[in-house]
């Protein structure tokens, strides 16, 4: 980094590049949240499954953001284990009325915490308890309990929920800045 960097760093004029890895069974709503992140003029309207992964790159006002979007299907999780290392921020979305796959999502979570590239580090984890808005979701409480969030010790974690309103989503995303 060149003194002209440091000097626009130290200034508060260069905004800070953060790479954050978007992380979720598949159908959980990574994709919609990552859309809602992004300013008005670059959100899609048509929201299509992430098949391998994506990388999305936005600008928040203090923060630069690179996304990996990477898809939840059964086959491609051994993907995730590749991008660890590089990212400094973990979005971990759950879709709330899937019942029946919570276990799931708590296996991965759990594969996840205790990967050796994650374990040791205090990386920030935002967990989104998406669709809400669906007559059989179980509450941010339940969900909380059901993926044993208590349990979190080592990591600064936050919890908020549903994109599709996108209640608590810019509120995860400053909590993320701070």
């Amino acid at each position: 980094m060149g003194l002209f960097d440091k000097l626009a760093g130290w200034l508060g004029l260069k905004k800070k590049e953060v790479h954050v890895l978007c992380l979720g069974l598949d159908n959980s709503g990574k994709t919609t949240i990552i859309n809602k992140l992004k300013p008005s003029n670059a959100q899609t309207q048509d929201i299509v499954p992430t098949i391998g992964f994506s990388i999305e790159k936005f600008k928040t006002s203090s923060l630069s953001f690179t996304v990996f979007d990477m898809s939840g299907q059964g086959k491609y999780r051994d993907l995730w284990e590749h991008y660890y290392k590089e990212g400094q921020a973990i979005i971990f979305v759950i879709d709330s009325s899937d019942k029946l796959r919570m276990v799931v999502a708590k296996e991965e979570l759990d594969t996840l915490l205790n990967h050796p590239d994650i374990k040791h580090r205090r990386l920030p984890i935002l967990f989104f308890a998406n669709k809400m808005d669906l007559r059989d979701a179980v509450s941010s409480v339940k969900v909380s309990q059901l993926l044993s969030l208590e349990n979190i010790k080592d990591k600064p974690w936050r919890f908020a929920s549903d994109a599709l309103k996108g209640e608590g989503l810019q509120e995860g995303v400053d909590w993320l800045q701070g």
